[in-house]
């Protein structure tokens, strides 16, 4: 059974196809999905380093590297479940893949409901949110549904802990009121922006000292992005 109910965070696509990168994207957002996009090992690298993905897609050949040793540098620290998605598709690939720490093996040509199975799977073998997100000088211990900055708790709400957990996540994206309100509460927004208004800007005053705000782009929606 596919999974409708995506679990918070995002899926990072690395691949460095620009037709690839986005049939994956325009097929995982339609299932309710959060993506990252990165051309380039470094890219990705970078972006890990913002907030752990949920899962990765990974290519293999880039112009700045190769996946297989991205993986195997990743796999140091990392234990985030990994879907090789690449040309290079003999049996000899398919194992040195795995064997390097992929979790599983998708060759190119594809069909997408096949790859959106594949990565549904290994969503669920993240079913579990991460104990710690960090960005910055913000740390999120979701056990505790605590935030602190700077080592100081922020001393959030429920609902605006849900906001910054989803904003460090996906960090210098735009994200309407009615999407944003949709995941904190749970479901579509009624009676206007007032609830998400009053959250974001009680969330925006603690935020204060971090080095970032969250800014409001008229028609659009929200941001979380440097001051």
């Amino acid at each position: 059974m596919v999974n409708s109910s995506p679990l918070p965070g995002y899926l990072l696509l690395a691949e460095d196809e620009p037709l690839v990168q986005e049939n994956n994207k325009m097929m995982l957002e339609r299932r309710g999905y959060i993506i990252r996009q990165a051309y380039t090992l470094a890219e990705a690298r970078e972006i890990i380093l913002q907030a752990p993905p949920l899962a990765i897609v990974l290519d293999i050949q880039f112009p700045d590297g190769n996946g297989l040793d991205f993986l195997q540098e990743l796999r140091k620290t990392s234990n985030v479940p990994v879907l090789i998605l690449t040309a290079m598709g003999t049996s000899e690939d398919i194992i040195k893949g795995l064997e390097v720490g992929g979790d599983d093996y998708l060759s190119k040509p594809y069909e997408l409901p096949v790859f959106l199975m594949r990565v549904e799977a290994l969503v669920r073998r993240a079913s579990l949110i991460p104990d710690q997100l960090t960005f910055g000088n913000i740390t999120i211990y979701t056990a505790s549904s605590r935030a602190f900055l700077n080592g100081e708790d922020m001393c959030l709400s429920p609902k605006e802990l849900s906001l910054l957990q989803i904003f460090i996540q996906s960090p210098d994206k735009i994200m309407s009121a009615d999407c944003l309100y949709q995941k904190v509460w749970g479901h579509k927004m009624l009676d206007g922006e007032s609830a998400i208004k009053k959250a974001i800007s009680a969330l925006r005053c603690k935020l204060n000292s971090s080095g970032y705000t969250i800014g409001t782009y008229r028609g659009e929606g929200y941001c979380f992005e440097k001051e």
